[in-house]
């Protein structure tokens, strides 16, 4: 048996006192209160993430997780939804499967919206139907069902997404949210489903609205959709209902810290201190009922020491009853990846790109948003001819393709505003959900170019301009590469960096452009199949002719 004299959190008893902690067989077998030593280091029961999309990292799960560890995360409640979208069954197989070669509580769902909308809508690598969703959700590895992106779906009571709600809830098994906006007798309608989490929650009034209905609140801070300072205000109004989360944290997010950033951001804020550790610790633990635990005796030993409340910075980490972490420093060696893809794009010309306009026509344009995934629509006068619009830099307007990467050539042109690109074009293999190519850029030329390094790459993300071409490539389905943390991070931060020197704008430009695909995000997107408004649920036409 390993003993460790620390200073223990209580987190029921909401009480901190020395004591000598007893691990045996993975779990903590004793907590025996000794006299008080405040030179002792705390004992934290460690940090849980309650909705991420691993794959937004750019890294395999065995990857994250050694990077994560240092943050003092040892669990995540993963949605492998993007992997599905592309790979189906062998994609999510693959995440468990390297996830379980690092020391690590990765719990992951059944995606339950693979595609994201329909065939009608945008193409896919795969389609989970009830059957296979029941298949998976009989798996142990599988706790939940992923997040219930068709809202419409739910709330009209469509046969099969009735149906996989239906089998996660007859397994006891959680249902969790993605309700962006929704309010009143619409939510009531969703919430009534079985539905019992949101992470999609942007103000204040309607987090508050959903806990009253019942739902956990996840406080969502990631790279694109920030929503921390909106919401802080209910973890100590309900403190037994709100938890922290990322959604998608990017490479170099990862890199300066996880769930860590929003306890201390919190504390900072002034909320109490154990409701904190309860959404931090505690209230992912119950709700999904995770077997990481949190520090009790009996439960699984995960935790790490610190020698302050306040930074709370991990020292050392124990995950399973093991030490995986001293002094900062990984203690457990990574093993290579044999990673899996699917990227079968068709050839495209410059005539795919053409796009005539008329004097008179009103151009839709897809404003997007700094800091968010949502975006708004807004509409351009053209006053001149031309048998192919290609940009307005002038106006911070840019051509964007959508071009379908599984082998049926379906490709759209669109419009988009505020990237501050000039002379550029920026692309990604990543392009939720379906992640098809998308690429935007001031000029057809460049867009080309574009596809053309993609295609190569077979997945990645990157930039040309006339002068220089950048990449990091993403071996694993296009949308994680086998690199360690730190390198993929440098790689892209380098991007980044690129993008501002040629002029561009937006904080996290590629976060940003993998998001315009989304068709359950409003306001107007667009996919390989057209310009879609998603507050209508319909294509619309990119011009409005002006008769």
């Amino acid at each position: 048996m390993t003993e460790l004299s620390v200073n223990y959190l209580d987190i029921d008893g909401e009480d901190i006192y020395s004591a000598r902690i007893g691990i045996e067989n993975g779990k903590i077998s004793a907590i025996i209160r000794i006299a008080q030593d405040d030179t002792l280091p705390f004992l934290f029961p460690g940090f849980i993430d309650s909705h991420i999309h691993i794959e937004s990292s750019m890294l395999a799960p065995s990857r994250f997780a050694k990077q994560a560890l240092k943050h003092g995360t040892l669990a995540t409640v993963s949605d492998p939804h993007e992997i599905a979208n592309v790979l189906g069954i062998p994609g999510i197989e693959f995440m468990i499967k390297d996830g379980q070669r690092v020391p690590f509580n990765f719990y992951f769902g059944a995606p339950s919206c693979v595609p994201a909308t329909s065939e009608a809508f945008e193409t896919a690598g795969a389609d989970l139907g009830p059957k296979d969703i029941e298949e998976l959700l009989d798996r142990p590895e599988i706790l939940y069902l992923s997040e219930m992106m068709n809202f419409p779906g739910a709330i009209q009571g469509q046969k099969d997404v009735l149906q996989k709600i239906s089998s996660a809830l007859e397994r006891g098994k959680p249902v969790d949210g993605h309700a962006p906006g929704l309010r009143g007798n619409a939510l009531e309608a969703y919430v009534g489903r079985g539905i019992s989490t949101d992470h999609e929650t942007i103000t204040y009034e309607e987090g508050a609205e959903k806990i009253k209905l019942g739902m956990k609140v996840s406080i969502r801070e990631g790279s694109a959709a920030r929503n921390f300072n909106e919401l802080v205000k209910l973890i100590d109004e309900y403190p037994e209902m709100v938890m922290f989360c990322s959604d998608d944290l990017h490479p170099d997010g990862l890199i300066l810290g996880h769930i860590n950033l929003l306890v201390k951001r919190a504390l900072e804020k002034g909320c109490s201190f154990w409701n904190v550790v309860k959404a931090a610790c505690k209230n992912p633990v119950l709700h999904y009922g995770l077997d990481c635990g949190y520090g009790r005796v009996g439960d699984t030993a995960n935790f790490f020491l610190t020698e302050d409340l306040q930074e709370i910075v991990p020292t050392d980490v124990w995950c399973k009853g093991e030490k995986v972490i001293e002094a900062g420093t990984s203690l457990f060696s990574m093993k290579e990846i044999r990673s899996l893809n699917r990227f079968e794009p068709r050839d495209l010309t410059t005539d795919s790109l053409r796009f005539p306009v008329q004097s008179g026509d009103r151009l839709k344009v897809i404003r997007a948003l700094d800091g968010q995934l949502i975006t708004e629509a807004i509409s351009i006068a053209l006053d001149e001819d031309m048998e192919n619009f290609q940009s307005d830099p002038e106006n911070d307007i840019m051509k964007i393709l959508v071009a379908d990467r599984y082998g049926s050539g379906n490709h759209s042109v669109g419009f988009v505003q505020g990237f501050g690109l000039r002379d550029c074009a920026i692309f990604s293999s990543i392009g939720h959900d379906s992640h098809n190519v998308v690429i935007l850029g001031s000029h057809d030329s460049l867009i080309m170019k574009a596809y053309e390094k993609i295609c190569e790459l077979k997945g990645g993300i990157g930039f040309v301009s006339s002068e220089k071409t950048a990449a990091l490539a993403l071996p694993i389905a296009g949308l994680m590469s086998t690199d360690e943390c730190r390198t993929v991070a440098e790689k892209y931060t380098l991007l980044n960096a690129d993008f501002h020197d040629l002029g561009g704008k937006m904080s996290s430009p590629f976060m940003t452009l993998s998001f315009l695909p989304l068709l359950v995000i409003p306001s107007l997107k667009i996919s390989d199949k057209g310009l879609f408004d998603v507050d209508d649920f319909s294509f619309t036409t990119v011009i409005d002719s002006g008769g």
